[in-house]
């Protein structure tokens, strides 16, 4: 994508927002009401879900895929000096769960499994449960967790057969039948409150946006120590070429492809069913969450 259509994408958006969403709303009087809304726990999880979904699918398929195909190279040991290697897809999450950490939100980001290649991501006694309705419907999970406070998971399917081939393949996995469309793991997702105010809801966004950001420069920094280093641009890694985007045109097109499920997440009004185990404190924010005027 051209940095020109980039801008036209983000001009439309913004257009199409205010006339859908903003334009209709009365405007409050006074004392920042709109400001003060409160969203449900739930939508936040489905907006950073979204931006967490979209990246990794682009990273993995756009520039590992494309990268491999341009003769670059991606692995565990990327990090260490003198390998010539980006990270792999999970690592890609991880780093940016690491980052996130590190940003005022509270937010937690944990990609587990049933059967990781890395014995840190093995689900604990109470996550086995949830990822086996995962597992059975493919849909998220939402619960309360007395650790964790409020937790969502969502499935963690192979997309594409670099996935499938390298849990087949690596020593360590304790699974070797992987196949495409498997649910291979979940994307756990905890924030200690029920809610949040607009204002935090923005900036939980803008966190997402800032670790996924950070991710992809630490990579983009390692190319520049290659012995032949890779060249940066607007372009996309292909057989024909050994480049990659910029972390501007990255995260530009992440935004873009995630903003119809983010929108759709900051509309929201009530919580979605929570099922069992909803406690007083989720119901009762779910009879007094507001509308909110974004």
């Amino acid at each position: 994508m051209t940095l020109s259509r980039i801008f036209l994408t983000g001009v439309l958006g913004c257009l199409a927002v205010y006339l859908f969403v903003s334009a209709p709303a009365p405007l409050p009087d006074g004392d920042g009401e709109i400001a003060g809304c409160r969203h449900p726990v739930n939508a936040v999880f489905d907006g950073v879900n979204a931006i967490n979904e979209v990246a990794r699918t682009m990273y993995t398929k756009r520039i590992v895929g494309g990268g491999m195909a341009a003769g670059l190279k991606y692995g565990e040991d990327w990090q260490e000096p003198g390998v010539e290697q980006g990270p792999l897809p999970a690592l890609f999450l991880r780093a940016t769960a690491a980052h996130m950490e590190t940003l005022p939100p509270q937010l937690g980001l944990y990609l587990g499994s049933d059967a990781p290649i890395n014995k840190s991501n093995l689900f604990g006694v109470g996550q086995v449960s949830a990822f086996e309705t995962i597992k059975a419907t493919r849909a998220a999970v939402y619960s309360d967790d007395t650790q964790s406070g409020f937790l969502a998971m969502y499935p963690d399917v192979a997309g594409v057969a670099p996935c499938v081939t390298c849990h087949n393949e690596h020593p360590d996995s304790p699974k070797k039948d992987w196949k495409l469309n498997d649910v291979m793991g979940a994307t756990t997702w905890t924030y200690p409150r029920a809610e949040v105010t607009a204002d935090e809801f923005m900036g939980v966004l803008d966190a997402m946006y800032a670790s996924v950001a950070h991710t992809y420069e630490a990579y983009l920094k390692k190319t520049a120590r290659f012995e032949v280093p890779v060249e940066i641009s607007e372009g996309w890694p292909s057989a024909e070429q050994r480049v990659l985007p910029s972390a501007e045109v990255f995260l530009a097109e992440v935004k873009v492809q995630a903003a119809p499920v983010v929108l759709q997440a900051m509309m929201r009004e009530r919580r979605s069913p929570r099922g069992e185990g909803q406690d007083t404190l989720a119901a009762q924010a779910d009879e007094e969450s507001k509308p909110c005027g974004f």
